[in-house]
């Protein structure tokens, strides 16, 4: 038992660090693709807009989970630094490339419309799911 508490008291502060520094840089994410995205994300949401809440959820699990898969397969911080932005950048780039497929997707979200909110997601995962494979390989 004792080499398991020396184990928690060992790890204990790495856990720490590492969780901090990727849930910032996923908070930090989130708050970027707000910026780029054309319309009020949260004010959407509040409003009762399924679509923008849906595009959203996809947004925050497509950079968590290439965030959370760096954390798992990195030897220190600094590769969760130094894989997150990418990740993030990929995102974005899934955003705007899926925009010009379906066009005028945002006045779509704002107005409220599911097919491109889920097809937005499908995309932002799917990219998420490749992001994901390549930090980890």
């Amino acid at each position: 038992m004792e080499a398991v508490i020396q184990g928690f008291v060992a790890g204990f502060p790495i856990l720490m660090l590492h969780s901090s520094i990727t849930i910032a840089l996923l908070a930090l994410g989130v708050v970027i693709y707000m910026k780029v995205t054309p319309y009020d994300d949260i004010g959407l949401i509040r409003d009762g807009n399924a679509a923008a809440a849906v595009s959203m959820a996809g947004a925050v699990l497509g950079l968590g989970l290439p965030l959370a898969f760096s954390m798992a397969a990195s030897v220190s911080v600094w590769e969760v630094l130094i894989w997150g932005p990418v990740t993030l950048i990929l995102q974005l780039v899934a955003y705007r490339l899926t925009d010009a497929i379906l066009r005028d997707l945002p006045r779509r979200i704002v107005d409220g419309e599911m097919a491109p909110a889920i097809f937005l997601v499908s995309i932002k995962l799917a990219v998420a799911a490749i992001n994901a494979a390549a930090v980890t390989g």
